[in-house]
């Protein structure tokens, strides 16, 4: 793969992961029907798959097994999923579309959706919790803990909660960052981190390298998003354009401005490729990933 292209390595990775996702998923002929329908409907067809793309560009730095990774890409894709499902829901966002088609509660019912993310969940803990070959059990417990602490009270449901409590509320620039290392940052903390326990094992050093680049890169992807919201339209995002300023929700663009908060989401960037630096080549990855998810909007 060293030698594809960005574009061709992106695309072939996110293919795999549409087939991996279509395995593991429930068959929408087993019983209950409406259930596995609605899973695969909130998780397949839909997205960039940037959690996955970099669980496998920093699998590939150290090493790791394709085959493993597809299992913890796809764990943390279903995780990711299950989010967005109970975020649309009228009882957080009440949004109406995602990923360009209804909402989950929508195209089925609200009953529906709070049990597609409560299975969604479940089955992407039962994916890593079963032996991955050649990665140690001390190993894949340490990826079982990252993913179950990026997605609860410390993490994204926390982030969620704290996002939540703060509509109409004037956060200060650390109090919003805060929010959002939980809410959007610590999954994509925990794909980095996750690929990176599936390989080799890593130095002190290195581990914190690879840390301080994922949360980076977590929060400029935020940022990018709230720019995003404030300038892109439904049609390009999938979703509703200014939900957020609609309702009155905090972001880096009502905080700080458009230019400034696209100035933030550059250094955030920098800071990330600087994270990189020890490793050299080996990184191309990630440091490419992260060109994708700053450039998304500017």
């Amino acid at each position: 793969m060293a030698n594809e292209t960005f574009i061709g390595w992106m695309t072939s990775i996110q293919q795999f992961m549409e087939q991996t996702l279509e395995h593991v998923l429930p068959a929408s002929e087993c019983a209950p029907q409406k259930l596995h329908e609605a899973m695969r409907y909130a998780t397949l067809q839909g997205g960039k798959r940037v959690r996955p793309l970099l669980a496998f560009a920093a699998g590939e730095l150290v090493g790791a097994a394709p085959d493993n990774l597809a299992r913890i890409a796809a764990a943390v894709e279903m995780i990711h999923a299950y989010s967005l499902v109970h975020d649309d829901m009228p009882c957080m966002d009440d949004d109406v579309l995602r990923r360009g088609k209804p909402t989950c509660h929508v195209a089925y019912d609200e009953a529906t959706a709070l049990l597609v993310g409560d299975a969604l969940q479940t089955r992407a803990f039962e994916l890593i919790s079963t032996p991955l070959p050649g990665i140690a059990p001390a190993s894949q417990l340490e990826i079982v803990r990252i993913l179950a602490h990026a997605s609860g009270h410390a993490g994204m449901a926390g982030g969620q909660a704290i996002d939540l409590a703060s509509v109409g509320l004037p956060l200060t620039l650390p109090e919003l960052e805060f929010m959002h290392m939980l809410k959007t940052g610590a999954l994509i903390r925990a794909s980095v981190l996750m690929g990176a326990t599936a390989g080799r094992e890593l130095s002190p050093a290195e581990k914190e390298a690879l840390d301080a680049f994922a949360k980076r890169i977590g929060l400029a992807f935020q940022v990018v998003d709230d720019v995003l919201d404030c300038e892109a339209d439904t049609a390009t995002l999938g979703k509703t354009a200014g939900k957020d300023a609609a309702h009155d929700k905090p972001t880096y663009v009502s905080l700080l401005g458009l230019s400034e908060a696209k100035r933030m989401a550059k250094d955030l960037h920098d800071q990330a490729f600087a994270a990189l630096e020890g490793f050299g080549p080996q990184a191309d990855r990630l440091k490419q990933l992260a060109d994708y998810i700053v450039a998304r909007s500017f």
